[in-house]
């Protein structure tokens, strides 16, 4: 049940009117967190600064959105888990079987495991990494600046993650539910 109510696009007005215009012009729509957030307009632009600004690092769209995944799980977030299995399959073209194993870390090449396991480490630490686990990361091939981007993913995820587990956003997109049972 939402808890937040999703501004219908046609009724915003001002800033968050041309914040919806932008996401309408690239996705084709305004998914449901983003009128849900659209309440703040400083949030959603935050949110859509640093998304666009992480898309264009290094990791990729298809390690993103697999980092997306592993935070989700972590987090129990369905509308996250539903938003980034629809998104991996239709925009990052990565299949089911390898999404669902993201959200537990596991990939099939090593550095892409490692990056994800590093991910949910993050999130299972509350960001209190040791040398052992930074150098594990590091062994696996990860650079300095990956391992930034890694944790930036993780910081953009947790947000929406608890954005949304609190909002109680309505999934506009198939429901995939976590493994693990919400609060």
């Amino acid at each position: 049940m939402a808890r937040l109510t999703a501004i219908n696009p046609e009724q915003a007005s001002g800033k968050t009117k041309e914040l919806f215009n932008a996401v309408q012009s690239k996705l084709g729509v305004v998914p449901n967190m983003m009128r849900t957030m659209g309440n703040a307009p400083a949030f959603l632009e935050g949110y859509l600064n640093l998304s666009g600004a992480l898309g264009t690092g290094k990791l990729g769209l298809k390690n993103s959105n697999l980092i997306a995944m592993a935070v989700a799980e972590s987090n129990a977030c369905n509308y996250c888990l539903s938003a980034h299995t629809y998104l991996g399959l239709n925009l990052a073209k990565i299949d089911e079987a390898t999404l669902t194993d993201a959200r537990d870390g596991i990939a099939k090449d090593a550095k892409t495991q490692a990056i994800l396991q590093f991910a949910k480490l993050v999130v299972a630490k509350h960001g209190q990494l040791n040398d052992a686990d930074v150098a594990a990361v590091k062994l696996a091939g990860v650079t300095d600046g990956e391992i930034a981007e890694i944790i930036g993913h993780v910081a953009l995820n947790i947000m929406t993650n608890y954005f949304n587990n609190t909002a109680g956003t309505v999934i506009d997109f198939p429901v995939v539910a976590a493994h693990v049972a919400t609060v």
